[in-house]
């Protein structure tokens, strides 16, 4: 099968080499650098001062608390934070207008590198003006590198890895784990990775320098570093192989995240975040967080492998490594638990396409916990979702409704309980938010998560 070309029109990128010497590549990028002050961040109220936790508190945390709230200022506006980032992946949040997407109160949207490069092409939104151009999003825009569906697709998981930490027998899993009855369709070597699409079997290469080419095309606000997503599976010493080969690619992302600034001038600036890998291992997530902290990245995503009862502890190692004058990004979570775990450890903002995924199974949030309305006790229901929630959905229509459209397969069902889920999380980090700056979080994430999860 024939291979995909690296992205055009872009001139040739410089040798890998150079990105690879003992002097910092990116200290010749000039005007390019200088473009970083049209990206900010700034910290706001921080939860440790405005809600001093108590001894007990911090001694259940394992640490100190680094929330806090904050700004970040794109060229497409602010997001105050905490703050939850609703997932585009294809241009669109799943069955909802962008238009319902800014009414329900999200701040900005998350697309991603890997599936716009199948489809349309990263060419496609470039001519059309950029991502949020493309969609009629005018708010800020996130697109993550394209590592993970490489390397989850890859593997025959699709939309998830095996996350178990160790097999059976006590050991960690084989470090090439492919899922059961799937073909391997993705190759990784030091320089980037081969991989099958998974549309149509044809053969494309990403690495450093092309996703960075390919994110620049598409034009969001931020963009996230190539990365290598490892899984608890791999053995340690394939995580610290795949670390450093993170770190240098780290290099050659900034490299050619420079170059690419200072030839499409005339672009919005976009700001690029390293990833912070290293899985379950404390010593290898603040070695990633202290070489990429002393990296001029814009800010940070924590990636890779979380299992649910350390989320808070990783998310702490790492923000206590990490620059504070940075925004960090937490890849992956909607969990109304890990929201808080991750908001009082100091995550800025995080992505999931779990609410809209749900959605389409029909379950719906509210603040007594998840529910599944394709039960017949809500045949004749004629509230709404959740009591006084403000979302479209709510306001016009009912569970009934919403209910007999799912059981006739009609897909405005999955619009409306789409809507209400983001507004449901977009409304719980709000508030949270709001907490933090009023003195009152740790009143407020015990009161939501005892009715939640009662």
């Amino acid at each position: 099968m024939p291979a995909n070309p690296a992205p055009a029109p872009f001139p040739a990128a410089a040798t890998a080499e150079t990105a690879l010497t003992g002097t910092a590549p990116w200290t010749a990028a000039g005007a390019a650098a200088d473009r970083q002050s049209e990206f900010s961040f700034r910290v706001g109220t921080r939860l440790s001062e405005n809600c001093p936790p108590s001894a007990a508190q911090v001694a259940s945390n394992g640490g100190q608390f680094l929330g806090r709230t904050g700004t970040i200022s794109t060229p497409h506006g602010e997001i105050q934070t905490p703050a939850f980032i609703a997932v585009g992946t294809k241009a669109t949040v799943k069955a909802v207008l962008p238009e319902a997407v800014a009414d329900l109160g999200a701040q900005a949207v998350l697309a991603n590198a890997y599936h716009l490069y199948l489809q349309p092409g990263a060419d496609i939104l470039d001519e059309a003006g950029g991502l949020g151009a493309f969609m009629n999003w005018s708010g800020p825009t996130f697109t993550d590198s394209g590592g993970f569906q490489v390397m989850s697709l890859g593997s025959g998981f699709k939309k998830v890895i095996d996350m178990n930490t160790v097999t059976a027998a006590g050991a960690p899993g084989p470090d090439d784990a492919v899922a059961p009855g799937k073909e391997r369709l993705a190759h990784i070597d030091d320089d980037g990775v081969w991989f099958k699409s998974h549309l149509n079997g044809d053969r494309h290469r990403f690495s450093p320098e092309i996703s960075m080419q390919v994110q620049h095309q598409i034009g969001a606000d931020i963009m996230f570093a190539f990365d290598e997503l490892t899984t608890l599976q791999n053995s340690r010493r394939y995580q610290e192989e795949s670390l450093e080969r993170t770190r240098l690619w780290a290099l050659r992302c900034l490299e050619e995240h420079f170059r690419l600034t200072s030839s499409r001038a005339g672009k919005p600036y976009q700001a690029l975040f390293g990833v912070i890998q290293g899985a379950q291992y404390e010593d290898l997530r603040r070695k990633a967080c202290r070489d990429l902290g002393a990296m001029p990245f814009d800010g940070f995503g924590i990636g890779g492998a979380l299992e649910k009862e350390n989320l808070g502890t990783i998310v702490r190692w790492c923000n206590e490594e990490l620059p504070e004058d940075k925004p960090r990004h937490l890849l992956g979570i909607s969990e109304p638990d890990d929201i808080f775990t991750a908001i009082e450890n100091g995550a800025d903002t995080f992505d999931c396409v779990s609410p809209t995924r749900v959605a389409r199974n029909s379950a719906f949030y509210t603040p007594q916990g998840r529910f599944n309305l394709s039960g017949a006790k809500y045949k004749r229901d004629f509230g709404p979702l959740q009591d006084g929630c403000d979302c479209y959905a709510c306001t016009n229509y009912s569970r009934a409704y919403i209910h007999h459209l799912f059981k006739a397969k009609e897909m405005l069902s999955a619009t409306l309980i789409s809507i209400h889920n983001e507004r449901f999380v977009v409304k719980m980090v709000d508030d949270a938010r709001l907490a933090i700056e009023d003195g009152t979080f740790f009143d407020f994430k015990a009161e939501t998560l005892g009715q939640y999860y009662s």
